[in-house]
């Protein structure tokens, strides 16, 4: 599967214009993005980027919320949005013959949303409820203490979603002046894939968006500082949730793909080593996996399981056995090959999707500043040596480098036994 269809046109503000033409598709998935998130708020504006997410539905002076969603539902579309800490992306996913109308709404949520108070106050109840809901679930939260522990004082380590007290306190003139400085031209990419015509689809936006102001838009973070500390915490749930970590790679590090194959090695699959070793093996938990979670400026390696507070101990030092044990011996040729395949069947299937295609274009143009096509992607997997996986997991997985978060009814045998959980959160 190639992905010749690709093309792209900057706008004389700025705007990046990005589609993927798939001429046996009967569909096309659209997304608004601009790249800003979380990780560009200051403290006293934790939660405002996806606060403004939530507003964008809210109404305009041509359409309401309650009209914005019958027009959806009427040509049988889907509409919705997401918020990550560097981007904010609003999409639509439409047959091609309504590909115009989806634009067109999109565009007129971004330019000339109202924020009106009176939906600003339901709104931000609305979001404090969200947060009571992450807060009633220890994967998100785990999630969340590791980043804040590891990436501490750095907004990359703050949550998405920000804090009730500061959600509480954005106001109308808040969003306003943020959207103004932040929501610039140059941030602004447009993708689009399925059945699409590049040029009409340009034109659209053109005529849409080309009224934004020229600006470059917010400056990307610093690189934050990692910190391998260990982080437990108490909190009245079923299972306790383990996450152990160490320091990755930006988006745009060509050792990316080696950690990706590292990734896939180690707990990307039931044929991993963290599925086979903890769950096939010991029947310790329901779910054990790796993951590689990358920046513009940073990334963070993570295994992640849950299981019942008397088996936290035995699943920790599993973990770092595993770590140690690819460290220090490093992986088969087999592993290699089969982890290779892996992760090129996994790509080729996920590019059967039009939003699967709509949204690697805006990530890659957001976070590596380039269109990544499918057959380097191919190319620098396969070029991936042992040599080099053995190497990277030397560097990464050192003890004294490698972060643990615990969450849960830690049983009371589980810190004497572990030393190095020295702080309490």
């Amino acid at each position: 599967m190639k992905d010749d269809g690709y093309a792209k046109t900057t706008l004389p503000n700025g705007v990046r214009v990005i589609s993927e033409h798939m001429p046996y598709a009967r569909s096309v998935a659209m997304g608004l993005w601009v790249g800003v998130g979380s990780s560009h708020e200051e403290p006293a504006l934790r939660g405002i980027s996806h606060c403004i997410e939530h507003m964008l539905f809210k109404g305009t002076p041509t359409r309401n919320a309650r009209q914005i969603a019958e027009l959806m539902d009427s040509v049988g579309g889907n509409l919705n949005a997401f918020t990550d800490k560097e981007t904010t992306c609003y999409h639509a996913r439409v047959a091609d013959a309504q590909a115009r109308l989806a634009l067109e709404v999109l565009c007129d949520m971004f330019v000339h949303s109202l924020f009106e108070p009176e939906e600003l106050r339901k709104e931000q109840q609305v979001i404090l409820e969200e947060i009571r809901m992450y807060d009633d679930s220890p994967d998100e939260v785990s999630q969340d203490l590791f980043l804040k522990s590891v990436w501490g004082g750095s907004a990359l380590g703050e949550p998405t979603i920000g804090y009730a007290e500061t959600v509480s306190a954005i106001s109308r003139e808040a969003i306003v002046r943020y959207m103004a400085e932040k929501y610039a031209a140059g941030a602004v990419v447009v993708s689009a894939a399925g059945n699409v015509d590049h040029e009409q689809f340009t034109a659209d936006v053109a005529r849409l968006l080309g009224g934004m102001p020229a600006a470059a838009g917010a400056a990307d973070i610093e690189r934050p500082q990692f910190r391998p500390v260990s982080v437990v915490r108490h909190k009245d749930c079923e299972q306790v949730y383990v996450l152990v970590g160490s320091e990755g790679t930006s988006a745009a590090d060509e050792r990316r793909y080696t950690i990706s194959v590292l990734d896939a090695i180690l707990g990307g699959g039931m044929a991993s080593r963290l599925f086979q070793e903890i769950r096939e093996k010991r029947g310790l938990v329901y779910s054990v996996y790796s993951s590689h979670n990358l920046y513009r400026s940073a990334g963070l390696f993570a295994v992640s399981a849950s299981t019942q507070p008397r088996n936290a101990q035995q699943v920790v030092d599993l973990i770092n056995r595993e770590l140690q044990r690819i460290a220090e011996s490093g992986i088969t040729s087999e592993e290699l090959s089969r982890a290779k395949e892996h992760l090129k069947g996994n790509l080729l299937l996920s590019l059967e999707s039009t939003s699967s295609r709509m949204l690697r274009l805006g990530r890659y143009e957001l976070s590596v500043g380039r269109h990544v096509p499918l057959s380097e992607i191919i190319a620098r997997v396969d070029a991936v040596s042992k040599q080099q996986v053995d190497d990277i997991a030397r560097e990464m997985f050192v003890p004294e480098r490698t972060a643990l978060t615990v969450l849960g009814k830690v049983d009371p045998a589980f810190e004497p036994r572990a030393a190095y959980l020295t702080e309490s959160a």
